[in-house]
């Protein structure tokens, strides 16, 4: 075995072993060593299937029933991300059922589902008023209107949850109702000793969860109302909106982030801070004076369900769902409300154990796609691929003209995320059958408008060049290879498409593994790759053209026309020469924004955007920052080895393409 095969073969082969050892060690904690069994399972409705991860410890039995607690995700997210808490839970003794919820996930129930009206609230509901425009009717698309009623609850007032052409919020628990049933009837749990938890959307749906069995009995006559809901990230109301006569909430812990993104869990306030602890709705819900209010401070009684605390931690919106201080505080209240019996102090905690093993398992199994590139590129049929970079020095960027063009990349990209993705999100006129994920459909709103920058650029730049005497060929923009300077060499893109299909598909073959021999997917705490449904399958060859388009644009700009000195120099420090400034390029921007968005946050004045902008340009797309940065620093390690092995930049944009729009059509919401 020559020595060009053998080296990648082992890497690949190490890589491999690290990701099924962290697998296999992941598995076993979410397992507690043997202790807790895990089914996934679907629960079938009038509507669809609901699917679901169940956490069963193996002392629940028919015999010895076991508390139960149902667990319901944030938008964008899944079950797994509900399984910090899951897992803490089952250790101690408790019987878990962990949703993918109306449009997430594995479920086939669609988020439109969850239903909508023609109106919204600018303030927190029960603070609203139709003469001070706090009450306004809206139109456009179904998925705005969507989005618009999130914290407008199906068990509100018909003013609410009604309107005048006949919509309705249909079930705001988003699946939640029909899985508590579930989990209440299951012979192994104590149905008399259950509650619900979520996390942001998952907290509306708690709160709908807990409404719709408040007072409930089963068919032996026993209580099974929730006896507690902790929302993690979650809005107030006022009980006017409610009939609060016959409808009661036993024992609310609110975990509120101090950082958090989204207004509505600030209650429409710039900042978290003790004035709105003291305000007339959260006294209300602490049952307090505002002389009394305190945080991390409980209230009432657990006897009576009448308990309520607000906890405050220091975090953002996300990061709440694998906070520590969160985390105890939640065991700590749970165990008083439904007598978790275990001898682990609420502060034990294995889960970010978990979380950080996948998290090497996936980073493994997305760097395993450059040793098998460099097998496949052995391969007679690839072998073509392999081309040295072109040797023109003249082309070349350096010093102040580099940094010029990099600054403007990176403010293009920071000034237009905020509007296009919200824009794409809401408003944008996209047929919603054909274009159904919404996070995708913000990213295909700005990869759109940057598309148009990108050609109008690179054709001022062609036509420049030509003006001096100097004229640009596709060489030069990373699209064709020796012998074919005026044309895009067509063969070598579509050979590179191939290419990077067999390595994503490798990292599809490794998830599919994973999920049948471990349950997990590749993830750190939120969705990343997980295996499709057919109708995801469908949703990613949609998106797929504009995300191809957009990369192979991004690449031949950032890589090919600015390419940097040292891209062809060989070795480790040739490659770091010359990928920082790659990499500062492709994630730049996003950094520029992040800073916009928490510097002032940090210091206490608001989120950046919606100072700057109005909250309206907040929330989904500004928090989902801390996510999105890694990924493109991650993505451009690929395209910048790509790149430098290939001569082209094919290979490397079509890679990230289909991996970037692989996570947002796997797992996140579909209309």
């Amino acid at each position: 075995m020559s020595k060009s095969v053998k080296k990648p073969l082992s890497l690949l082969l190490i890589l491999l072993a690290v990701i099924f050892v962290c697998m296999g060690v992941a598995d076993s904690i979410q397992r507690s060593g043997g202790n807790v069994q895990i089914e996934l399972g679907t629960i079938e409705t009038p509507q669809g299937n609901l699917t679901y991860k169940l956490y069963r410890p193996v002392s629940a039995s028919s015999a010895s029933p076991a508390p139960g607690v149902l667990l319901l995700h944030g938008y964008q997210n899944d079950r797994e991300t509900s399984a910090a808490y899951a897992v803490e839970l089952a250790r101690r003794g408790v019987v878990v059922l962990a949703l993918d919820e109306y449009g997430h996930g594995s479920t086939d129930i669609s988020m439109i589902h969850r239903g909508y009206v023609n109106h919204k609230v600018t303030v927190t509901y029960g603070q609203d008023s139709e003469a001070d425009g706090t009450y306004v009717s809206i139109g456009g698309a179904k998925r705005y209107k969507l989005m618009m009623n999130f914290s407008n609850l199906s068990f509100f007032d018909p003013h609410y949850s009604a309107d005048s052409d006949g919509n309705t919020i249909t079930d705001s628990s988003m699946g939640g109702i029909s899985a508590y049933a579930y989990l209440a009837g299951m012979d192994c749990v104590d149905p008399t000793r259950l509650a619900v938890s979520g996390h942001s959307m998952g907290t509306w749906a708690s709160w709908s969860v807990s409404a719709a069995y408040s007072g409930a009995v089963d068919a032996q006559g026993r209580d099974i109302s929730p006896k507690a809901t902790v929302l993690q990230c979650g809005e107030l109301f006022r009980k006017s909106v409610y009939d609060s006569d016959n409808i009661h909430f036993n024992n609310v812990l609110l975990l509120q982030a101090k950082y958090d993104e989204f207004s509505y869990f600030r209650d429409y306030e710039n900042i978290v801070s003790d004035d709105l602890l003291r305000s007339d709705l959260r006294t209300e819900f602490l049952g307090c004076t505002p002389q009394e209010a305190a945080w991390n401070t409980t209230y009432g009684s657990f006897s009576d369900g009448s308990a309520r605390r607000m906890e405050l931690l220091n975090t953002n919106h996300r990061l709440t769902t694998h906070n520590r201080q969160g985390m105890a505080a939640a065991i700590d209240w749970l165990t008083q409300a439904i007598g978790i019996e275990t001898s682990l102090p609420s502060t034990d905690h294995v889960f970010l154990a978990k979380e950080w093993l996948v998290f090497l398992a996936m980073l493994c199994g997305v760097a395993s796609t450059l040793p098998l590139m460099e097998l496949l590129c052995r391969v007679p049929f690839f072998a073509s691929l392999r081309q040295s970079l072109p040797n023109r020095p003249e082309r070349v960027k350096t010093g102040a003209k580099w940094w010029k063009g990099a600054m403007i990349t990176m403010l293009i990209a920071a000034f237009t995320y905020p509007f296009m993705t919200q824009l794409g999100h809401g408003l944008l006129p996209l047929p919603e059958g054909i274009f159904r994920m919404t996070i995708g459909n913000g990213f295909l709103s700005w990869y759109l408008l940057l598309i148009v920058i990108m050609l109008v650029t690179t054709v001022l730049s062609w036509r420049g060049s030509r003006k001096r005497g100097a004229p640009l060929d596709y060489i030069d923009l990373g699209l064709s290879s020796p012998g074919k300077e005026k044309r895009i060499d067509w063969a070598l893109c579509g050979k590179s498409a191939l290419l990077a299909a067999c390595m994503v598909g490798f990292v599809y073959l490794l998830v599919i593994l994973c999920q049948a021999l471990f349950k997990l997917d590749f993830r750190f705490i939120w969705p990343f790759f997980k295996g499709f449904s057919l109708p995801r399958f469908g949703q990613f060859l949609v998106y797929i053209p504009v995300f191809a388009l957009f990369f192979l644009l991004n690449n031949s700009k950032i890589f090919a026309q600015a390419r940097v000195a040292g891209t062809d120099e060989p070795g480790f420090r040739g490659f770091l020469r010359c990928w920082w400034k790659y990499a500062l390029c492709m994630v730049g921007g996003i950094l520029i924004i992040i800073l916009i968005e928490y510097i002032p946050f940090f210091m206490n004045l608001g989120p950046g955007a919606d100072l700057l902008f109005s909250p309206t340009f907040g929330g989904p797309f500004m928090s989902l920052l801390i996510v999105f940065a890694p990924q493109v620093l991650v993505f451009s390690v690929i395209c910048t080895y790509c790149y430098r092995r290939t001569g082209s930049v094919y290979t490397g944009a079509f890679t990230v393409a289909a991996m970037a729009c692989w996570i947002v059509t796997g797992g996140s919401a579909i209309l």
